[in-house]
């Protein structure tokens, strides 16, 4: 019996050193079935459309031009409309022609559904505070044919030059949270339905090439999941070193079993796993005994750490990727030195000990086989 388990683990360790080693060569995995091969990390670009602050031109393009540096095939960026206002889809525009991008060198995912218009107020009426410096507002327009204006929106605001081939919904979860009634919410299902059908319909003319859903609540997806055949999902928040529970864990066992390709995305809860004051994009009020469990969790998460001088970022990173079902994460690294280092952590797996460690204190629930 103890022979048949050695041979079992050396066949898994096996595996995932053919794993990193496919990743090494090829840089990419195929994402699901949609004929697609990306890489195991996707970039985000909200900080592009000035998320909080406002970033110098020179800044933006230096992160830009890390994607390629750091990256032996194409580049798969995560962008929305959203994002400043359509700023950020300027600015990858832009900066990708200055940088003398070829076009088949970048894969653009757009997430559809806010749609740039004047500014006629002090500062945007969407997410007040949130975003520096813009020149425009937006609004939000969920439908069969609206979806339609923002991805042509989308496009135009790339230049011209550049086109999304991957589309989405932006945070259906979002938009049904703000149903006034069960009508309302029926209503907004139906919209939902209605802006995918146009999307296929992009697919099957050939002018994207796999249509999604992102979401926060990864159960919604899960609801639109009967309504909708999506080519692939990106889960935030849903699926970090701190969350994952055997329900997430068994609906992407069910996606990756119908061919769905898998991205794993705000696998630092918002950064309160690396030290931040926000869980999951809310700022923690310490004094609640929810919260001081987090926080309880997360001091017995760093001790660790340190005992084996893993930097706790590394940690969520390698633990978000590892999931069998999972093809990429996405990374929204504002600090241009990040992105060749994040590349460089993927491929040098972390000490068995450690996850075990975690693993026997409770820190962790599961450890996948690409851990070890």
């Amino acid at each position: 019996m103890v022979k048949q388990f050695e041979i079992l683990s050396l066949k898994i360790i096996s595996i995932y050193i053919d794993f990193i080693k496919m990743i090494k060569s090829s840089g990419t995995i195929a994402f699901g079935r949609t004929g697609l091969q990306i890489p195991p990390i996707v970039y985000g670009t909200s900080f592009l459309g000035n998320l909080y602050r406002d970033i110098a031109w020179e800044n933006k393009l230096k992160i830009m031009r890390q994607w390629f540096e750091a990256s032996d095939t194409t580049v798969v960026i995560d962008t929305a409309g959203k994002y400043g206002a359509g700023l950020a889809l300027e600015v990858i525009g832009k900066g990708l022609i200055e940088l003398g991008i070829s076009p088949d060198k970048i894969m653009i995912s757009n997430k559809l559904g806010w749609y740039r218009i004047p500014l006629k107020t002090k500062e945007p009426t969407f997410e007040p505070g949130a975003w520096a410096n813009l020149q425009f507002d937006a609004i939000q327009k969920i439908s069969g044919d609206s979806i339609l204006e923002c991805w042509e929106q989308g496009n135009k605001l790339l230049g011209g030059i550049y086109n999304s081939q991957i589309v989405s919904v932006h945070d259906p979860d979002e938009y049904l949270a703000s149903a006034t009634s069960q009508t309302d919410r029926e209503k907004r299902i139906k919209d939902i339905v209605e802006a995918y059908s146009a999307l296929f319909k992009l697919k099957k003319n050939g002018n994207v090439k796999a249509v999604g859903i992102g979401a926060k609540n990864w159960r919604i997806i899960k609801e639109l999941y009967q309504y909708i055949t999506f080519d692939w999902v990106m889960l935030a928040n849903s699926l970090t070193i701190y969350r994952h529970s055997p329900e997430v864990l068994d609906f992407i066992k069910q996606l990756n079993k119908n061919g769905v390709g898998i991205i794993n995305s705000a696998i630092f809860n918002a950064g309160f796993l690396t030290g931040g004051d926000y869980f999951d994009y809310k700022l923690l009020d310490p004094s609640l005994p929810v919260n001081q469990e987090k926080i309880k969790w997360r001091e017995s998460f760093f001790k660790i750490c340190r005992k084996y001088s893993v930097e706790p970022g590394d940690a969520c990173l390698h633990y978000s990727l590892a999931p069998p079902e999972v093809q990429a994460v996405a990374l929204n690294p504002s600090k241009p030195e990040r992105i060749k280092r994040n590349t460089q952590i993927i491929n040098n797996l972390l000490d068995p000990e450690f996850w075990k460690e975690l693993k026997s204190e409770g820190i962790i629930q599961k450890i996948f086989t690409k851990l070890l």
